[in-house]
């Protein structure tokens, strides 16, 4: 059913490269920069060079936090970039442990802490670290298309923005990457094992981010939808008119913009920014009643992308000739899945999934 399925939407091929030739996996390093560089032409815009240093600053700290299990810092991140430095915050929460612990870096829609999208409590408890950021103190989310402010101001050049730009998607992605250059340097940190999460269009930057950064052990998406984890072609979620009718089109490139009406041929689609994770990790979460982010294009994508994993000897994601149920969490493969029940939100039930998604793989990961 699902192979049919599949068939029936008739996506872009994952290995096909550029000079008609199919992949193999010694080739498999040259066909992930030709897709990269199609989801950057075409959606989400030309990453800027990373800086050379990335300076942190500890302006507070609490070694005593959540009932003295964890230390807090708040961290200020400071860059150079071609039109002067640039810094944002971000906080870091690590259990006090004596050996080096996971992290997962969470780009966060609020600077709270608790917060209703992220149990820090529950995540020390099950032995991981946290760092995370409020994605509008690098780019302020103002659906209007105004570039003056934030990280993007800081590498425009004139008024005209080039059609691939990077949009802010790109912006957020390129913050998380800055703070896992600081999250190298300390040694309280597995560095083996730091994944990238975000919920909504902060799913679809931690899948950009991942896809870009092979520093990063697993990207998590939680109900990132169209542009994200669900692949548009055949989709029933969103389409880029919404996008567009929302002034949310400034995530992405300006070209973006362009394929209006167009989704079912598109010269890219979601499973190949999957497909560029390969070799490393993938967590995926949907919910039942989240028709915007289309919980079934959603996992297509998964199953699609599976080939890059395929043609590494790996097994992608590891699921029946089904869809899956409510509750349903597979987590065999270097791509995982869970389907719960609810609509769109970043739950705790999302999290625990995750979190066990990366228990079972950071043991069968090789060290």
């Amino acid at each position: 059913m699902l192979r049919e399925d599949l068939r029936e939407r008739a996506l872009l091929p994952v290995l096909m490269m550029q000079d008609g030739l199919v992949a193999t996996a010694a080739q498999w390093p040259r066909r992930r920069p030709e897709l990269l560089n199609v989801l950057e032409e075409n959606i989400y815009g030309y990453t800027r060079p990373a800086p050379d240093t990335v300076y942190g600053q500890i302006g507070e700290e609490n070694s005593a936090f959540l009932a003295d299990k964890a230390i807090f810092r708040r961290i200020n991140l400071r860059f150079t970039t071609p039109n002067g430095g640039f810094s944002f915050p971000f906080s870091l929460v690590l259990p006090k442990s004596e050996q080096p612990v996971p992290l997962i870096l969470h780009i966060a829609f609020r600077p709270d802490l608790p917060d209703r999208y992220m149990p820090a409590e529950e995540i020390i408890d099950q032995g991981f670290g946290l760092a995370y950021f409020y994605y509008m103190d690098v780019s302020p989310d103002s659906l209007d298309g105004d570039y003056s402010r934030g990280l993007g101001a800081c590498f425009r050049k004139g008024e005209q923005r080039d059609p691939a730009a990077w949009g802010r998607i790109g912006h957020w992605a390129y913050a998380a990457s800055r703070v896992m250059d600081y999250l190298q340097t300390l040694p309280e940190v597995d560095h083996r094992y730091v994944s990238v999460a975000g919920h909504s269009r902060l799913g679809k930057t931690a899948l950009w981010c991942g896809a870009q950064d092979k520093r990063f052990f697993c990207s998590i998406s939680n109900d990132s939808g169209f542009a994200g984890a669900a692949v548009a072609k055949g989709g029933r979620g969103e389409k880029i008119s919404d996008f567009i009718r929302a002034g949310s089109w400034d995530w992405f490139c300006e070209r973006f913009k362009t394929y209006l009406g167009q989704e079912d041929d598109l010269p890219y689609d979601q499973h190949l920014l999957l497909a560029c994770i390969a070799p490393r990790r993938i967590c995926v979460g949907s919910a039942q009643k989240d028709i915007g982010a289309d919980p079934k294009s959603e996992f297509l994508s998964c199953l699609a992308a599976s080939e890059s994993y395929h043609l590494l000897g790996l097994q992608g994601l590891v699921t029946p000739d089904q869809y899956p149920e409510p509750g349903t969490r597979l987590h065999e493969g270097e791509i995982g899945y869970h389907l719960r029940t609810g609509t769109h939100f970043f739950s705790r039930t999302d999290w625990l999934a995750y979190m066990a998604y990366l228990k079972k793989h950071m043991n069968q990961a090789p060290v």
